[in-house]
């Protein structure tokens, strides 16, 4: 999804029903910043929320995923275009979730390993800190890389509004999470809960 071509849209779109930001997102029950987010190309509309964008903007779903009004005689290959995009993204997102499960199983075995050695091995002092210290920064780097990756690899629903949601690196980090949840602050509707991770929309 070109989310730059979608974003001017919306805005051009916005623009000529003579709408501003907060209007539309008074209209959508959402927060100013989702509809600027948008038409800055930095997130695409949550699946819950196009239906009803569209019908403000008197667009289609088609228009809104194509980033322009499509006629009637691209319709239907727009269409096929826009869910085999859809479709890529989706695997795309289930590629990054087997690369971060993947990235934590090789960074738990190093850092295990590393301290195996420092700890049953004779090393002299300095080596053994040598190797404790390259466990913390084995740990680290592995812990971030899986993070960025599963933080990208699909969506949040939220549990309130049920919008889907990619959250800040930031808030990904500080959110309390179990396997399959994690604690974030939806952008739609603006309260915080329990957000199940979705690999596809």
């Amino acid at each position: 999804m070109e989310q730059i071509k979608i974003g001017k849209f919306i805005a051009e779109e916005r623009k000529a029903k003579g709408l501003t930001q907060r209007q539309l997102a008074d209209a959508l029950s959402i927060s100013d910043k989702t509809v600027s987010k948008w038409e800055c190309g930095k997130g695409l509309p949550e699946v819950s929320l196009m239906l009803p964008l569209c019908e403000t903007l008197n667009i289609t779903v088609n228009d809104l995923l194509s980033g322009e009004r499509v006629c009637e005689v691209d319709y239907q290959k727009k269409a096929e275009e826009n869910m085999m995009d859809l479709m890529k993204e989706n695997q795309e997102n289930k590629k990054r979730m087997a690369l971060s499960v993947i990235c934590g199983v090789i960074t738990i075995i190093a850092v295990c390993s590393l301290i195996v050695i420092a700890s049953y091995i004779e090393l002299p002092v300095l080596t053994r800190i040598a190797v404790i210290l390259l466990a913390v920064a084995t740990a680290a780097a592995g812990i971030g890389a899986a993070a960025m990756l599963e933080v990208k690899a699909g969506y949040y629903e939220c549990p309130h509004c049920k919008a889907l949601f990619v959250p800040t690196m930031g808030e990904y980090v500080k959110g309390y999470h179990t396997l399959t949840k994690r604690k974030l602050t939806c952008p739609a509707c603006g309260k915080r809960g329990m957000c199940k991770h979705r690999i596809v929309r």
